[in-house]
């Protein structure tokens, strides 16, 4: 097996499960490397074919993979660490130490990678930050192309909203466009999303609380809501056996069928949903990727 992809990973439960993922053939064969990014220099990646940075488990290369990008046609993704710029977080911005750009950048300006994808929390502190990313790669004679993006748009019963970029050193792709093609058609689900609720099974929106259904309030929609598409469904794809729980602060979450309460002591578990929770949404960023290809490729 060739090893054409280097994987950075500074969480050791991530990076077990990377190093399983590659074993298992489910994503590009590669390399798995511990160190924090700030530790990274250019000449460690020479002889990789992509490079995926803050890798987590895996779901840029699976996603590329899914999108038809081939393991052995150049990229480099990273989604760099969202706390600072997130509003659960402390907020510390670029003073805050997770803030990693400055070292992804330096390797990008260093090694002038042609195409790169990225993805960051759509906030306003995190369009603060695709302002520097935007700023920064433009001068070094990129094109910069990103958009706003949540997961309830691709059938998840959850919002997620998140910026996914895409940088371009040819410049032919991205140069003068816009916005992304028109591919309503070719989406899983519409892209409506509504701020602090989550999508329901019949295109509608889950009831947020008790109140609200003894209220009488659209329980169970049996039609989409003006404006949206009738694909728009969790049970279009990965989310399809979603279990729905009413929780004790009296709103609905989706969870994986046999799911269970995480208990003391359960550290495998409490590693996966740490993984879960810093992953992208793999058809989301799928649909990105086939998006930029249409457009680059025409």
């Amino acid at each position: 097996m060739t090893m054409t992809a280097y994987y950075n990973e500074i969480d050791p439960f991530a990076a077990q499960w990377l190093r399983n993922l590659i074993a298992a053939g489910h994503i590009a064969p590669g390399v798995v490397d511990e160190r924090s990014i700030e530790d990274v220099t250019p000449d460690d990646l020479r002889g990789f074919t992509q490079c995926h940075f803050f890798a987590g488990v895996g779901v840029w290369s699976l996603a590329l993979r899914r999108a038809g990008w081939p393991d052995d046609k150049p990229v480099w993704t990273g989604s760099c660490p969202c706390q600072p710029f997130s509003a659960p977080g402390k907020r510390k911005g670029f003073a805050d130490e997770r803030h990693l750009w400055p070292a992804f950048f330096h390797l990008i300006s260093e090694c002038k990678p042609g195409v790169i994808f990225g993805e960051q929390v759509a906030s306003k502190d995190g369009l603060g930050w695709l302002d520097l990313v935007q700023t920064d790669l433009e001068a070094t004679n990129y094109a910069v192309g990103a958009v706003d993006l949540c997961a309830a748009g691709f059938g998840a019963p959850h919002i997620r909203q998140r910026l996914y970029w895409v940088a371009d050193s040819d410049n032919a792709g991205l140069e003068g466009r816009k916005g992304m093609p028109e591919r309503s058609a070719e989406f899983p689900a519409g892209s409506g999303c509504v701020d602090g609720r989550v999508a329901h099974a019949t295109g509608g929106e889950q009831p947020g609380s008790r109140n609200q259904r003894q209220a009488g309030r659209n329980e169970y929609p049996n039609s989409c809501s003006a404006g949206c598409s009738e694909l728009t469904k969790p049970t279009n794809g990965h989310w399809r056996d979603a279990d729905w729980l009413f929780c004790r602060d009296e709103k609905w979450r989706p969870v994986e069928p046999g799911t269970f309460p995480l208990a003391d002591g359960i550290a495998g578990r409490v590693g996966k949903l740490r993984a879960y929770g810093n992953a992208i949404v793999e058809p989301v960023a799928e649909e990105f990727i086939r998006a930029y290809m249409l457009i680059t490729e025409e």
